[in-house]
């Protein structure tokens, strides 16, 4: 398989590693001020970007008919209008918040303790995450995907990172060197609290669950997520 690199920062360097690894040929490596040349030849195309560089990189994917897959995030303003792109182009998306099989499976957990919290109203939940100071958007796109579970499964209408009012989750996010992710999610009571938390300790969880739903994504079409890559 013929891969794209769209973004080559760190992430990107261990994305092609394991791809490398894994018998595949990186035919772009594209940093923010290079040229796309090179993205016709791939059979795929990962995009581990910045903000400011996701919705282009994701573009000119569909518009070239190369499936893409996503882990920028931060840029989800827009992510309807990729969706709606890919259904035109009728070709093939994956966007995800974090590709990691267990930061997945910490998103089922979330989801499974929220529904049974809702219904006990004297714990309040907060979540705190923590990264890398390199990262640019706070709270972590991880973060916002499991507020977002939380939400759809309780009375919380939204989440702040700041002065949270009543029926909002708190965020903190934090940034501290050379820290790949940690989530924690604290439901908590004058008489006791109950936590859920997940560490990365490296990239490599996320650069394999990136290579992973690129193998997959082949041959496929439509607007996909991690759930549907890992069968959760």
């Amino acid at each position: 398989m013929r891969i794209a690199l769209l973004g080559y920062g760190k992430m990107g360097q261990v994305i092609e590693r394991i791809a490398q690894e894994r018998g595949h040929e990186i035919v772009l490596k594209k940093r923010s001020a290079d040229t796309f040349a090179g993205l016709e030849n791939a059979d795929v195309a990962i995009d581990f970007s910045v903000p400011g560089s996701a919705v282009t990189n994701i573009a000119e994917c569909l518009n070239n008919n190369i499936p893409v897959v996503s882990g920028t995030t931060g840029w989800l303003e827009h992510y309807h209008e990729m969706a709606a792109l890919c259904e035109q182009k009728d070709g093939a998306f994956i966007y995800g918040s974090n590709f990691s099989l267990g930061v997945n499976i910490f998103f089922e957990l979330n989801i499974h303790l929220a529904k049974m919290m809702a219904k006990v109203e004297q714990y309040k939940v907060s979540m705190e995450e923590v990264h890398h100071t390199q990262k640019l958007d706070a709270p972590s796109g991880t973060a916002i995907t499991l507020a977002k579970d939380i939400i759809n499964n309780s009375s919380y209408s939204s989440w702040a990172i700041g002065n949270p009012k009543e029926d909002e989750i708190f965020i903190d996010a934090k940034r501290v060197e050379n820290v790949p992710g940690t989530h924690t999610v604290k439901y908590d009571s004058a008489i006791d609290a109950i936590e859920i938390t997940h560490t990365a300790h490296s990239r490599e969880g996320f650069a394999l669950g990136a290579v992973i739903a690129a193998e997959w994504i082949i041959g496929k079409k439509g607007t996909y997520g991690m759930k549907d890559v890992l069968g959760l």
